[in-house]
């Protein structure tokens, strides 16, 4: 049983609870439509105000439980690769009851970038401090600027600058696409709802959400 900071289960939201933005109890997940896998093109070009955005080729989950499988086929998409979700799975050990860690990922995307490009990082404690944001900010910069994204284990709730809150009280992976503002706003790609497929939220919350958990970066 893991019992380690980053080894925790990816992802309990159950299905309906991600569509209506409830939350359910551990073991069961949030289900995509599998069937339904629009694509969400960003520009990947450098904007005045210390802004830049990558090109994703988004895909939403193929099934409830491969938020990690999904996450990562995302970020890998920066880089103009296209692999299957369910290869990504079996490599990084995807069960019924998600990834376990974002240590499960890392060697991942190291596979397909290069030996180690990707390190996973941890953020302890229930809450990011100034120092830990201060790090996913300069992380994500220069990850984004490198024509690459990163991979995030978040959990908990968390609130995009639009105002909409964004639930997975379990656990589960996301993919880091874009920053403006310095780094102090970055943009979110999430498998988990092709409705909801992209939004932005600060640093700060970002890295708040991925408290007690972890994130791969280069």
């Amino acid at each position: 049983m893991a019992t380690t900071i980053l080894r925790k289960t990816a992802l309990t939201i159950a299905a309906a609870a991600a569509t209506a933005g409830g939350i359910a109890g551990p073991a069961v997940a949030a289900q995509a439509a599998p069937s339904t896998k629009p694509v969400v093109q960003v520009q990947a070009e450098r904007k005045p105000g210390g802004e830049r955005q990558l090109d994703v080729r988004y895909q939403a989950q193929d099934t409830f439980y491969y938020c990690g499988p999904a996450a990562t086929r995302n970020a890998l998409s920066v880089q103009g690769k296209n692999i299957d979700q369910h290869d990504m799975a079996k490599r990084m050990g995807t069960t019924e009851a998600g990834t376990n860690s974002i240590n499960d990922i890392t060697p991942v995307l190291n596979k397909e970038t290069g030996k180690d490009v990707y390190k996973s990082v941890e953020i302890s404690g229930a809450k990011a401090d100034a120092k830990q944001a201060e790090k996913l900010r300069e992380d994500v910069v220069r990850t984004v600027d490198a024509g690459r994204a990163i991979v995030a284990n978040i959990a908990g709730t968390a609130t995009d600058i639009d105002g909409t809150a964004h639930s997975f009280e379990g656990g589960h992976y996301v993919s880091v696409v874009g920053y403006r503002d310095g780094g102090e706003l970055v943009k979110i790609a999430d498998s988990a709802d092709p409705n909801q497929a992209s939004y932005w939220m600060t640093t700060k919350d970002l890295a708040n959400w991925i408290a007690t958990r972890g994130y791969a970066t280069s």
